[in-house]
C-alpha cells in the first residue's frame, strides 16, 4: 500500500506554536471509494490563516481536529481515480493538507488546473490562487479605491500586501507600505513600486503615527490591513474623511494568548470612515474574472511575482514559523 507522510496537529498551540504541537507521521493510505481520487501533493501554501484554524474557536472554518493533517491549500497531480472528471496525470488545486497524498471527492474544493497557462504551476498558489485573489477582490471590491487616493498597506512585503500595493499603483493611487527591516522596505519601493516605505521595527505607536502623517499629510483614504496591533492603531490615527479600511488579517495578534484589539476605533466616527472584514472564499465564483485581469497585468510586466519555496515536508514547521 502507498505510504503517506502527514504533518499532524497533536495539540492546540498556546501562544506561539512549538514543535511539540505537531508530528510527522507515516501511514498507509486506504483504498479509494467510488467518487474519490488520489492526489500526490507537490506544493502547499503556508498562510497566516492556518494559525487560526489550529485553535478550538468559532471561525469561518471548523478547527483542525487533533490528530488530523494540518489544513492547507495545495496543488498536485491525480495519481489514481474513481471519480468522473479527474483523470490520472491531471494537475489539481484545492484545500487539502500538508501531506504527501490527499483523497479528493467530486463536489469538494479541489478543481483541475492547467500548468501551461502560467509561468510556473506554483503561481496557482500565489498570483492566481487565494493570495492573488485576496489582494484583487479585497482591494477593488472591499476598499473601493479611486484614482488619486492614498492607500496604506501593512505587511506590505508579504504575499498579499506586495500585490495589493502593485494593484493600487496600476489603479492610479499613491501607495505607502509598512514592513519590517531595511531590506524589505527597499524591496517595497524598488521592486513593487510603493511611493513610500515605512520600517516599523523599533518604533512605538506614536513614531509610526508620525511617519504615516508625514507620508500622507492629507490622510489615508484606504487601509489594507494585514497586521493589526499598534500598526493598525497608527493607521486609524491618520484616516482621511470617508476612508475605507479592509481588514484582511491581524498576524501580529495570532499568537497572543489574549485578544489585543484596536484602541483607535473612535477615529472611524471622527472621519465617517468604514471598516470591513474580507474573506477570499466569498469570491470563488469570480476567480476567473480576477485571474484574467491579473494575468493581463503580469504579462505586461506591471505585476512582479515573488515566491519563496522550502523543499521537504519534514521542514513544514520551520517554514510555517517564518510567517511570524
Amino acid at each position: 500500500m502507498t505510504q503517506n507522510r502527514r504533518f499532524v496537529l497533536r495539540r492546540r498551540p498556546q501562544g506561539e506554536p512549538v514543535p511539540e504541537d505537531f508530528e510527522l507521521v507515516t501511514e498507509s493510505l486506504p483504498d479509494l471509494a467510488d467518487g474519490q481520487f488520489l492526489i500526490r501533493n507537490h506544493y502547499a501554501s503556508l498562510d497566516p490563516a492556518m494559525r487560526g484554524w489550529m485553535d478550538d474557536a468559532d471561525s469561518y472554518m471548523p478547527p483542525i481536529p487533533l490528530g488530523a493533517s494540518v489544513r492547507a491549500s495545495t496543488i498536485g497531480v491525480v495519481e489514481a481515480s474513481k471519480a468522473e472528471g479527474f483523470a490520472p496525470g491531471q494537475w489539481v488545486m484545492g484545500l487539502n493538507a500538508i501531506e504527501d497524498y490527499s483523497i479528493g471527492t467530486v463536489g469538494g474544493f479541489t478543481q483541475p488546473i492547467d500548468p501551461s497557462l502560467v509561468p510556473s504551476v506554483t503561481n496557482y498558489l500565489s498570483l492566481f490562487g487565494a493570495v492573488g485573489m485576496t489582494a484583487y477582490f479585497g482591494l477593488f471590491d472591499v476598499c473601493e479605491p479611486q484614482p488619486g487616493d492614498t492607500v496604506l498597506v501593512s505587511g506590505a512585503a508579504g504575499a498579499v500586501g506586495s500585490i495589493v500595493g502593485q494593484l493600487a499603483k496600476i489603479h492610479g493611487c499613491k501607495t505607502i507600505g509598512i514592513a519590517g527591516g531595511a531590506e524589505k522596505c527597499r524591496r517595497l519601493t524598488e521592486r513593487y513600486g510603493f511611493d513610500v516605505a515605512i520600517d516599523y521595527r523599533g518604533k512605538d505607536e506614536a513614531a509610526l503615527t508620525a511617519e504615516i502623517a508625514a507620508a500622507a499629510p492629507g490622510g489615508v483614504d484606504v487601509i489594507f490591513e494585514n497586521v493589526g496591533g499598534i500598526i493598525l492603531d497608527a493607521g486609524l490615527a491618520n484616516l482621511a474623511m470617508n476612508a475605507r479600511v479592509g481588514l484582511c488579517g491581524l498576524i501580529s495578534e495570532y499568537n497572543s494568548e489574549e485578544p489585543v484589539g484596536a484602541r483607535n476605533l473612535w477615529r472611524l466616527i471622527v472621519k465617517r470612515a468604514s471598516i470591513r472584514g474580507l474573506l477570499v472564499a466569498d469570491y470563488v465564483a469570480r476567480f476567473g474574472e480576477g485571474a484574467a485581469k491579473m494575468g493581463e497585468w503580469a504579462a505586461q510586466g506591471r505585476i512582479h511575482i515573488d515566491e519563496h519555496i522550502d523543499e521537504g515536508i519534514e521542514n513544514a514547521y520551520s517554514a510555517f514559523m517564518r510567517l511570524f
